[in-house]
C-alpha cells in the first residue's frame, strides 16, 4: 500500500456561512475561521476542507459561483483568505478549496454573454438545445425539482441545469471551457492551497446525444435522464487530463476529492486507483441513506445497513485505492437524529460513529459540529428554512395536495439546514456565532450541546473525539493495517480487526439501541476506549470499543 500524508489526515469540513461570524453581521467569515484555527489544531485534525467562499448570488448557498477569482464579500477579502492559508499552514494545517465546475451562476460573466446570442463566442461555454416540439429537449430532472432546462426568451432555446435554474451546466466538451477551469484551479494551486474537494465532479461528462431517461431508471438514481450523466463517456479522460495539467507542476503533492455519489465500488476504483492519476478520493454516500431510501423519506435510518456498505468497501476496495470515511456534511441531517430522532442515545451514537471514522481503512472527513455531538434542529415553519432544495421540495409537496403542516414534517425529516445551523460553541445567545442576528436559527439546545461546556466534561463527545483522533495519529496500524472482519454473520453486532507489524486493534460495536450478547471475548486485551465507563458481560446500547488485542480474539 502506497503511503500519502492524505491518507494518515483527519480532514474536517468547515461550512462558512455558520461556522464563525467576527464581525456580527450573522453570518460565519474567513476571519472567524482563522479566529478557531488553535481548537481546530487541537482537536488534532490537520485539514481543513472549506465550502466554497467564492463570489457568488448565493441562490445555493455558495455553489453558485459567479466569480472563480474572487471571494465573496460577506466572507472577507484576498487578503484574509491569503491570511487564512498563512496562518493555518503555520500550525501545520492544509486547506481543500470547494472545487464547484459542473455549473456557474447565471450571473457568471461567461453565462451572461452565453445568452446574449447564438454566436456569441461564449454561446458553447453551456450546455444550449433547441425545443423539441415546443417543449423542452429531453425528460431530464432538475436534482432541486421540476425539468432540468430553462427557456430562453432572447434566443428561444433552452440550457440545461442539473440543479437550480441559476447553475447552468458547464460544456465540458469544448476545450476552452476545460482549459478555462485548469487556469483557474492554477491560479489557487499558486496561492498555496493543498488540493480540492470537487462537487459533483462526476456529472462533468454528458452523453453527447442527451437522449430521454428512462422514468423506472430514473427513480432509482434519484433524477430522471441521471443514466446519462453520473458516468459519462468523457469523465475519466477529463479527470486525467485534470490532473496532468494542474497536479505535475512541481514537487508538491496535492490531494483531490470527488464527490461522485451512486459510482458505486467498481467505477470508483478505476477513478481512484493510484496508478491512473485521477482523483485521490472519491466521497461514497450508498451508507447515508438506507437502500430504498431518500433523505426526505419518513424511515427510521437503521445504523446496520450503513455500516453494512462501510464494510463492503473495506473489503472489496483493495489497497490501490483509498476510502473516505463519513457520516455527516453540509448536505445531510445530523446522524445522531437519524439512527435516533428521540436523541436518548445522542453521544453514543456520535461516539460510536467517531470510532468507526478512526479505526477503518480511510481518511476520516469530520463535519463542523459533529464533534460536540450536534442535533437536527425543529423549523417550526417555513419562513425559518433556507435550503432552496427544501424550500423547492415544499412548494411541489403542496402543490399536488399534500397539507402544509404534512409537508413541513417530511422536510423537517430531511432537510439540508439540519447540518448548516451555526456552529454551538457556548450556551450564550446567538452560541457562540455571532452576536447579530444569524443567518439561521441557532439550535436550541446550544445551551447545553456546545464547545466551550463540552471542554470542561472529560467524557463529552468533544474530549472522546480528541482522543480517538489522537489514538489513530499514534498509530500507524488504524491507517494502513489489514482489515479483518470477525463474525459478518451478526447483524447487531460488528467486529474487526486492523493488524501491522505485529500490532492487532481489535474493535467491537453495537450498531443496536439493545443490549446485545458479545460474540468475542475480549478477555486478556487493553480497552484503550469505550463510550461505557464500566465493562459488562453484554454490550449495552450502541457500545463502542476498541481494544489493543495481545493475542488472537477469542470466540
Amino acid at each position: 500500500m502506497k503511503k500519502n500524508w492524505w491518507k494518515e489526515s483527519i480532514v474536517y469540513q468547515i461550512y462558512p456561512k455558520s461556522f464563525n461570524d467576527s464581525n456580527g453581521d450573522g453570518i460565519g467569515d474567513i476571519r472567524g475561521i482563522i479566529e478557531k484555527l488553535d481548537y481546530l489544531k487541537e482537536l488534532g485534525v490537520n485539514v481543513l476542507w472549506i465550502s466554497p467562499m467564492l463570489e457568488s448570488p448565493q441562490d445555493d448557498n455558495g455553489y453558485d459561483i459567479s466569480d472563480y477569482r474572487r471571494i465573496y464579500k460577506d466572507y472577507g477579502t484576498m487578503q484574509d483568505y491569503e491570511e487564512l492559508l498563512f496562518q493555518a499552514h503555520e500550525r501545520g494545517i492544509k486547506v481543500l478549496m470547494d472545487l464547484v465546475v459542473n455549473h456557474t451562476s447565471d450571473e457568471h460573466q461567461w453565462f451572461l454573454e452565453s445568452k446574449k446570442s447564438k454566436d456569441n463566442p461564449y454561446r458553447d461555454y453551456y450546455i444550449w438545445k433547441n425545443p423539441v416540439n415546443g417543449k423542452e429537449p429531453n425528460n431530464w430532472g432538475g436534482a432541486f425539482g421540476g425539468s432540468a432546462w430553462e427557456y430562453d426568451n432572447e434566443t428561444q432555446m433552452y440550457y440545461l441545469h442539473l440543479f437550480s435554474k441559476k447553475q447552468p451546466d458547464l460544456n465540458w466538451e469544448n476545450e476552452k471551457v476545460r482549459q478555462e477551469v485548469y487556469d483557474m484551479m492554477k491560479f489557487w494551486c499558486d496561492k498555496g492551497i493543498d488540493g480540492f474537494r470537487m462537487d459533483v465532479i462526476n456529472f462533468i461528462s454528458k452523453w453527447p446525444s442527451l437522449p430521454d431517461g428512462d422514468p423506472v431508471v430514473g427513480k432509482t438514481l434519484g433524477f430522471c435522464g441521471a443514466e446519462f450523466y453520473f458516468y459519462g463517456p468523457c469523465l475519466h479522460a477529463y479527470l486525467h487530463e485534470m490532473n496532468r495539467n494542474c497536479f505535475g507542476r512541481g514537487d508538491k503533492e496535492y490531494v483531490t476529492v470527488g464527490e461522485c455519489g451512486g459510482l458505486g465500488i467498481e467505477t470508483a476504483k478505476l477513478t481512484t486507483a493510484d496508478t491512473r492519476q485521477e482523483l485521490s478520493m472519491v466521497f461514497n454516500f450508498d451508507h447515508l441513506d438506507n437502500p430504498g431510501h431518500m433523505r426526505f423519506d419518513e424511515y427510521q435510518y437503521d445504523l446496520r445497513k450503513a455500516v453494512k456498505t462501510i464494510l463492503k468497501w473495506q473489503v472489496e476496495y483493495t489497497n490501490h485505492c483509498w476510502p473516505t470515511l463519513l457520516f455527516e456534511n453540509h448536505d445531510n441531517p445530523r446522524v445522531t437524529s437519524k439512527v435516533d430522532p428521540t436523541d436518548t442515545y445522542t453521544s453514543e451514537i456520535a461516539k460510536l460513529c467517531a470510532v468507526l471514522e478512526m479505526t477503518l481503512k480511510g481518511s476520516p472527513f469530520v463535519y463542523q459540529g459533529q464533534e460536540l455531538g450536534m442535533t437536527n434542529t425543529h423549523f417550526d415553519s417555513m419562513d425559518d428554512v433556507r435550503d432552496v432544495e427544501s424550500i423547492n421540495f415544499y412548494n411541489k409537496l403542496v402543490a399536488k395536495g399534500k397539507k402544509p403542516e404534512k409537508a413541513l414534517r417530511i422536510i423537517n425529516g430531511g432537510s439540508r439546514d439540519h447540518g448548516r445551523t451555526p456552529m454551538q460553541w457556548t450556551a450564550e445567545p446567538g452560541a457562540g456565532f455571532t452576536d447579530g442576528t444569524p443567518w439561521i436559527g441557532i439550535n436550541k439546545n446550544a445551551v447545553r450541546v456546545n464547545a466551550a461546556d463540552e471542554a470542561k466534561v472529560p467524557d463529552s463527545v468533544l474530549n472522546d473525539f480528541k482522543r480517538l483522533i489522537a489514538l489513530r495519529h499514534a498509530n500507524p496500524a488504524l491507517v494502513y493495517g489489514d482489515f479483518t472482519q470477525l463474525c459478518p454473520e451478526n447483524k447487531n453486532v460488528v467486529c474487526y480487526k486492523r493488524t501491522l507489524d505485529g500490532n492487532t486493534f481489535f474493535v467491537e460495536l453495537n450498531l443496536t439501541g439493545e443490549r446485545q450478547n458479545r460474540p468475542y471475548d475480549p478477555v486478556g486485551f487493553q480497552r484503550l476506549y469505550s463510550n461505557y465507563h464500566d465493562h459488562r458481560d453484554v454490550l449495552m446500547p450502541f457500545e463502542a470499543n476498541v481494544y489493543l488485542a495481545e493475542g488472537e480474539a477469542k470466540a
